[in-house]
């Protein structure tokens, strides 16, 4: 027969286990500024990575670290993926979304080469999220907002989203292709239309003349952006999407 000490053991046990919270899942982001969070001032400019936390649950934590201008090259070349890495832990995610920097041919301190260090790079982020338990997610560049005279949308990203995809099935990455998702999308939207999606702002104080930006998007387009990121989640079953809300 139990006795009362073992009961009042067993009891306490209960309590401990039934108070102790759930294992927090961090989601790290890394990329440059279509992602990042924005200062005030920048407002209505929102970098989809700023309201990704919203569609999760209580048991997740997204960690914004995608920075203005920054590429796969110098993300790694500042010391900002060595923070995100240190910080990894077992059954975190690392969502990765490099492109729109890497192709400045006339920067050397962002530019990487498609063919040869982009995927180097995209392959560094992927094999030390694994050694750290980890699952790395990659990610294609959204598209610029260009349309041509016929209101065909201009495609201005060259080789790298195929690399992305390359180093997906190469290395068997889980890849939400946004590049072709938001072609999609901004594509059947139409020219005028889609600049609710952009940083398309009328003049004001702060900016006289207005803002008529085609790469940076609105606190719209962030949160239409972050809607297809968690959507393609859930359609690939990506574990991660069982915390979706």
């Amino acid at each position: 027969m139990q006795t009362k000490a073992g009961s009042l053991c067993l009891l306490l046990f209960l309590v401990v286990v039934g108070c102790t919270p759930a294992k927090l899942i961090t989601v790290y982001t890394i990329g440059d500024s279509t992602m990042a969070n924005k200062k005030a001032e920048v407002y209505p400019e929102t970098g989809w990575g700023q309201v990704f936390q919203n569609y999760f649950d209580q048991k997740v934590k997204v960690s914004n670290h995608a920075v203005n201008g920054r590429s796969s090259k110098s993300f790694i070349d500042e010391g900002r993926w060595k923070t995100v890495c240190d910080s990894l832990k077992r059954g975190d995610y690392v969502f990765i979304q490099f492109g729109h920097n890497d192709e400045k041919a006339d920067k050397p301190a962002v530019y990487t080469d498609p063919k040869t260090s982009y995927r180097q790079n995209l392959e560094k982020y992927i094999l030390e999220t694994r050694k750290k338990g980890a699952t790395p997610v990659l990610l294609t560049p959204i598209v610029r907002r260009k349309f041509d005279e016929s209101g065909k949308l201009i495609e201005t990203h060259g080789a790298y989203p195929d690399a992305v995809r390359e180093v997906a099935v190469h290395l068997n990455v889980p890849m939400i292709d946004m590049h072709l998702l938001t072609r999609a999308l901004i594509s059947s939207m139409g020219d005028e239309p889609s600049k609710k999606i952009y940083l398309w702002t009328k003049p004001d104080p702060k900016f006289p003349e207005g803002r008529k930006d085609d790469t940076h998007l609105s606190v719209e387009g962030a949160k239409t952006f972050a809607g297809l990121v968690a959507a393609e989640m859930a359609k690939m079953k990506i574990p991660l999407a069982q915390h979706l809300k």
